[in-house]
């Protein structure tokens, strides 16, 4: 993998939002479809073999067992437990409680879908210490924990998952959701462990804008406290600008590379989010500022 070519952006589609996991020797990023709220309706993933040559499947998710669901569906998140693949998503931009819609779980017995409805109502259909039910990510610790990371509004909250992921189980002090915003959290929570230390990133600015970027901390803990050690992913003219919503690949040979989406400083459609990948790189502990390519 020394050798890896970034043909960036992956597509001239308008994606947005990125996860990325290896799953059954495939790299495989899911994403939004950055198109108006009304008309963005399911995903798409893309696949690739060996992180050049991609192929796109759209419409993964069954929609049929999510009746309420009418717009917004956003940001993916996806984990692998007990041999099943559980997908969760945003639906509806609510901005109320029970307005239907919030975070939906879905499941699948691949990691190509399709992904059916789990449960048969939100996951998350509320407002809980301030945060909107979007931009969900799932992160399994090196215990089998699943921990779900969610939020816009500028708050953030985790949780943990149940063993069978129909819901949640305190933490020791019989909390259920605790808020773990850090300074300039906006959406986009990522967490990544790297040996025993947990990388928490987010993104902050204006998702139309220029002002776009990712931030990060460093942790013992997965719960935090998460403080930024600064910017790790930002505006770079001439080659793009508002980079953000990451996610990542941890490679076999040591290397990291960050997912994300990105604009074109000459287009201003705020639809216009083309999805790539580049270098992660690390001095000591420290994430370096990401050099887009």
């Amino acid at each position: 993998m020394m050798g890896i070519k970034f043909n960036n952006p992956l597509s001239e589609s308008w994606y947005a939002d990125p996860e990325a996991r290896f799953y059954e020797g495939k790299y495989c990023i899911y994403v939004t479809r950055s198109l108006p709220f009304d008309d963005q309706l399911n995903h798409d993933m893309f696949i690739s073999d060996d992180l050049e040559h991609w192929e796109i499947k759209k419409g993964i998710i069954d929609m049929s067992g999510f009746p309420w669901v009418k717009r917004a569906v956003w940001a993916p998140t996806i984990i692998e437990k007990n041999s099943k693949y559980y997908y969760i998503f945003a639906s509806n931009d609510i901005h109320a409680d029970n307005e239907g819609g919030g975070l939906e779980i879905a499941v699948s017995d691949s990691p190509f879908g399709p992904f059916k409805a789990y449960l048969g109502r939100p996951l998350i259909s509320t407002f809980i210490n301030g945060a909107q039910p979007i931009d969900a990510h799932l992160f399994k610790d090196d215990d089998g924990t699943v921990y779900l990371y969610y939020g816009g509004w500028k708050h953030c909250n985790v949780c943990k998952m149940n063993d069978d992921m129909t819901g949640f189980v305190p933490f020791d002090d019989g909390d259920v959701f605790k808020e773990v915003t850090p300074e300039n959290y906006v959406e986009g929570p990522c967490m990544m462990k790297r040996g025993d230390k947990y990388y928490f990133m987010w993104s902050h600015g204006g998702w139309t804008q220029g002002t776009y970027s990712v931030d990060y901390s460093i942790s013992d803990s997965p719960t935090g406290p998460f403080v930024s050690r600064g910017t790790i992913l930002s505006s770079q003219l001439p080659v793009a600008e508002g980079p953000g919503h990451n996610g990542f690949f941890q490679l076999e040979n040591g290397e990291t590379l960050m997912v994300y989406h990105r604009r074109r400083y000459d287009n201003k459609d705020p639809n216009a989010r083309f999805l790539c990948i580049d270098k992660m790189e690390f001095d000591a502990d420290e994430i370096k500022p990401v050099v887009m390519t």
